[in-house]
């Protein structure tokens, strides 16, 4: 009985304690899914690594044989799984979060779970904000599943869990929240805002605790400039948003090249030129920021710089392009650091360069995160978050506009998700009228003040409308097979042979359901009701009418 009110409070969409309560637990349950990943990707490395140097073999040569064994264990994973549920990453998160509620298959779970693992400790050019995505949702999407809770708030149970997914991978709560609000809901509810706030900061207590206080990006410190060097900011946001515009369009152009080619083939070559790049140039292998930091601690040569950067571009983009699980924002921070760093260089006798690295990789993160996924307000609050000084904020909107411009209205370049989404034909748009109806699940507007009938007569059903014009009543009709419900009421119609009392069939609609589902049952006719069950269909638990509908999506849209 008290699962029942849980589901009937969910219903609303406003928020509660308990919708509170299980964002936490959600948020718990994300964050330990994603400790175990990073966990599992060090040992993975490691391991990896250790069985190589029983063979003496040296460093170049572990680096090239890590991708091609990686590549090779991704596909026997794959292969046991089932190819087709090969489909991973946030672009498929944003998809199942808006048409199918959050609701994450299994099955690509555990590809992205051991894949991403694999495809990280292998060195690929790749995020693990990707997986920890997938896996948030997933994980979060299922508890709220086996509650059998409604639907509208599954899809918020899989917002929690994204949140703290990336909380977990990044120790940036606030950023984590923005977005999901910006990229993946794309919408300002404050009854989701609260709980999926609650579930961000469970995934940063959470990683604190195990991986410990500061961020990756904690070292990378910021100093002030002098209001001349604004100018040259704006420059700066330019070149980013032209850099971000060919990351996306040449990420785009592998994938449309390689549409036709096996998966099998598609991640061999990708190893094999992982491989060799990291024969090449070991630097350029993964998305470590760690590294990044390390070379910039050397203070390197322009060349070196702007060669690591190409050859990072290279790799991501055909590591991501042909498949490989992982993420994107992780490339597309470092590659934004060193692109940042680069640009420095037209400045260095102003700003020197060992003081002033760091700001503009902070600010290269910013500028890249914003043209290549169209989310200036989470890239903002990111290395705000990533740098701990506020005064970041008025150089990063500097980065950022310019960034943002150039990239959309002068180049024409979309939100990458977007792009490979519609790759993909993977539908993620709704609309406006189905997305009001889906915050409200049916629990929360059915009717169950009805009188039920068991095939009783219509001289009956005359007489009881008679007396109660006003109330619904409701006809059971029991069959050899199945039972089927009818919505008795008068004929109010001016058929000249119209029969005094209508009876209209309902279909039955489960109790997670939501509004959305009954306007699509209803909307043709713009008449009738659905009746709602539990557990068992031939049982009904409440009524919705066409006009109970009207009154609720009239409710939600004023």
């Amino acid at each position: 009985m008290r699962l029942q009110s849980l589901r009937h409070e969910l219903a609303h969409p406003r928020t509660s304690v308990q919708l509170c309560l299980l964002g936490i637990i959600a948020g718990v349950t994300s964050a330990l899914l994603i400790v175990l990943f990073r966990l599992g990707i060090e040992w993975t490395q490691s391991t990896g690594l250790a069985l190589l140097s029983r063979f003496e073999l040296s460093d170049t040569l572990a680096w090239i044989i890590l991708p091609i064994a990686a590549a090779v264990l991704i596909l026997i994973i794959a292969f046991f799984t089932g190819f087709k549920h090969y489909r991973l990453g946030i672009p498929f998160v944003i998809h199942r979060v808006k048409k199918h509620y959050g609701h994450i298959p299994w099955r690509t779970t555990v590809n992205q779970f051991f894949g991403g693992m694999l495809a990280l400790a292998g060195g690929f050019v790749v995020g693990r904000e990707g997986p920890s995505v997938h896996l948030g949702a997933a994980g979060s999407s299922l508890f709220g599943q086996t509650l059998r809770l409604p639907q509208n708030s599954i899809r918020t149970l899989a917002g929690c869990g994204i949140a703290a997914g990336i909380s977990a991978s990044f120790n940036t709560p606030l950023a984590a929240v923005i977005f999901v609000m910006e990229v993946v809901l794309r919408e300002y509810k404050i009854h989701i805002f609260v709980p999926v706030m609650l579930s961000a900061a469970c995934g940063s207590v959470i990683t604190r605790i195990v991986f410990g206080e500061g961020n990756e990006l904690a070292y990378f410190s910021f100093s002030s400039f002098s209001q001349w060097v604004y100018l040259y900011l704006i420059v700066f946001g330019c070149l980013l948003g032209v850099l971000a515009t060919l990351f996306n369009h040449t990420l785009m152009t592998v994938m449309t090249a390689f549409r036709r080619v096996s998966m099998v083939w598609r991640l061999l070559l990708a190893s094999l030129i992982t491989a060799i790049g990291g024969a090449l140039l070991p630097e350029s292998l993964g998305a470590n920021f760690e590294d990044v930091n390390a070379l910039f601690s050397q203070n390197p040569e322009a060349l070196l710089v702007l060669t690591i950067l190409l050859m990072k571009f290279v790799l991501a983009t055909c590591a991501i392009g042909l498949g490989i699980p992982g993420g994107i924002i992780g490339p597309v921070m470092v590659i934004g650091m060193l692109a940042g760093a680069f640009l420095l260089i037209p400045v260095s006798h102003w700003l020197p360069r060992e003081d002033f690295t760091s700001s503009f990789a902070l600010l290269g993160i910013a500028g890249m995160l914003t043209a290549v996924l169209h989310a200036p307000l989470a890239a903002l609050v990111a290395v705000m978050e990533l740098s701990y000084r506020p005064e970041i904020i008025l150089p990063a909107i500097l980065v950022i506009v310019p960034a943002y411009v150039t990239a959309t209205q002068f180049l024409g370049n979309r939100s990458i998700f977007i792009q490979q989404l519609d790759f993909q034909k993977l539908p993620y748009a709704i609309t406006s009228i189905r997305e009001a109806l889906e915050k409200t699940g049916v629990q929360a507007a059915m009717e169950t003040d009805f009188k039920l009938f068991y095939d009783a007569p219509e001289e009956a059903l005359q007489k009881f409308l008679a007396d109660s014009p006003t109330q619904l009543v409701i006809q059971q009709s029991k069959f050899e097979l199945d039972i089927k419900y009818a919505w008795v009421h008068y004929d109010v119609s001016l058929s000249q042979h119209a029969h005094p009392i209508s009876y209209q069939t309902m279909t039955g609609m489960s109790s997670q359901a939501t509004l959305a589902e009954v306007y699509e049952q209803l909307n043709s006719a713009r008449s009738g009701a659905v009746y709602i069950y539990d557990d068992n269909p031939s049982t009904i638990t409440g009524v919705i009418t066409w006009n109970r509908l009207q009154s609720f999506l009239q409710r939600a849209q004023f």
